[in-house]
Formats: C-alpha cells, structure tokens, sequence
C-alpha cells in the first residue's frame, strides 16, 4: 500500500497538524495490469508444454478441489475437539492417510481401466463415466461378509456386476479364501 499511497502532513496556523493523503492512480493502475500475473520456475521447455500447460499443470486446481471435496465428503471429517497438540497432529495424520488411500483406490481402479478410464454401471443410467473414489467405495459397501469359522472361512457374497467389477479392477481376487492367514 505505500507504493501507491501519498500523504503529507502540515500545521495549521495554530500548530495543529493536519493529514492529507490519497492514492496514486498512476500506480494502481500498473498494480491492477499485473494482478493474477506471477512467475513459475520450471524445468520444463517452451517445446515440451506452452505456458498454459505448465500453468494448468502446476496449479492442479482440478485434483485439489476434488481431494477437498473428499475430504469433507465421504471421508466424513467434521470438527473435532481434542485437547492437546499430539492428538491434533495424529488425527491430521489419520485423515491424511484415508485420504491417500481412497486416492490410491482410485487411481489403481483408473490405471486398470487403461486409456479410456471409463466404466459403465457406476450411475443408474448406466452411462459411462470415470470411477471416482466416492462412487467406488459407495458400490463396495454394497458387498456383504460372510462371516466364518476355523472349518468355513469368510467369504465376500459378490458373484456378478459392478462390485465384482470393481474388486478385479482393484486387483482382489474374490475367487481365492484369506483364510488361514499366511
């Protein structure tokens, strides 16, 4: 604010000061020409992207939108008290972790897809859409586990459609038992 802010003080006849001020427009007007404008380093050359690329690389504003938007989504994490700094620092660290995790699930579930990265049957009417980790997660908590005992182990009941679907994308094979642990 000083680059365009111009005061002078002075006294009046009776010694009282008096402060007059106001803006240069001169300077604020070569301070709006360059508001948004700021410099990237990179080693990435003018043949490999244009500045916009690198810009739109850089800022990512798609992906940190859609992480917050997990993160205050179906990660479900709402304001909670606790009451020295430890914990604070260890409940960022858990979240941080589901986070990672549920963009792992997508990413794996994206890579599997390969180039298209699109499934049908995530949505009712069945178009073809880019499996996110919200609609990932949702159709596997439609899976059901049977629990076992040391003769039956447990299993998952999922035979057929998008859950199935899903756990081959992920890499689980639904065909093998877990049971014993080895």
């Amino acid at each position: 604010m000083t680059a365009c802010l111009r005061w002078h003080v002075e006294q009046d006849e009776a010694g009282v000061p008096a402060l007059e001020w106001s803006f240069d427009q001169d300077v604020l007007d070569a301070e709006a020409k360059a508001d948004g404008w700021y410099a990237l380093i990179t080693p990435i050359t003018a043949a490999q992207a244009t500045p916009a690329q690198v810009l739109i690389q850089y800022k990512g504003q798609g992906a940190v939108e859609r992480r917050y938007s997990d993160f205050k989504g179906p990660l479900a994490v709402t304001p909670v008290f606790v009451q020295h700094d430890r914990r604070a620092a260890a409940l960022i660290q858990v979240i941080c972790l589901a986070l990672l995790v549920f963009c792992l699930i997508e990413r794996q579930a994206g890579r599997a897809l390969g180039p298209e990265q699109t499934m049908a049957g995530l949505y009712p009417d069945n178009r073809r859409v880019r499996p996110t980790g919200r609609m990932i997660l949702y159709h596997l908590g439609e899976l059901n586990l049977r629990i076992g005992n040391v003769v039956d182990p447990p299993t998952v009941q999922v035979t057929r459609g998008v859950p199935l679907n899903l756990l081959e994308l992920l890499g689980v094979q639904v065909t093998q038992t877990r049971w014993p642990p080895t």
